[in-house]
């Protein structure tokens, strides 16, 4: 399904030691945001959690786990209750990795966020049997 919506703004920046998804998660609870998604990340972190391509809803352990210093080339997604993002991570090398982020983003120096939040819609997510996950639905509240 697809809908159109108003736009409404957040930035927000965590500062060393916090956990990003958690954080973010916070965030979007805290101002009742029903629609929310990343526009754009800057920052860095020590550690990420990240599923890989190859996993399914019943091969979940394509996990890689990361500590070490790095940027956040990318952060994408949807921040609703089970939100689902996706990062690009570059290593001191320039090398790039990403995945489904599972969680444990320590942030290094800084992670500078905008948050969108389309205020005409509410984000949910159920349970897809083609693909195993819990898949987006966009609602249109009345």
């Amino acid at each position: 399904m697809a809908a159109g919506s108003a736009l409404r703004v957040h930035a927000v920046r965590f500062g060393p030691g916090q956990e990003l998804l958690g954080s973010l998660q916070a965030f979007v609870e805290e101002r009742r945001l029903g629609a929310p998604f990343i526009i754009t990340c800057v920052g860095s972190v020590t550690r990420a959690t990240l599923r890989l391509a190859n996993a399914t809803a019943t091969n979940t352990d394509e996990v890689l786990r990361l500590s070490g210093r790095y940027e956040i080339v990318s952060l994408v997604g949807t921040l609703n209750g089970d939100a689902h993002l996706h990062i690009g991570l570059a290593d001191a090398q320039g090398a790039t990795v990403g995945g489904h982020v599972l969680g444990d983003l320590e942030v290094f120096t800084t992670a500078e966020v905008i948050v969108g939040d389309a205020v005409d819609l509410r984000f949910s997510r159920e349970p897809d049997p083609r693909t195993g996950f819990p898949e987006l639905v966009v609602l249109t509240p009345a």
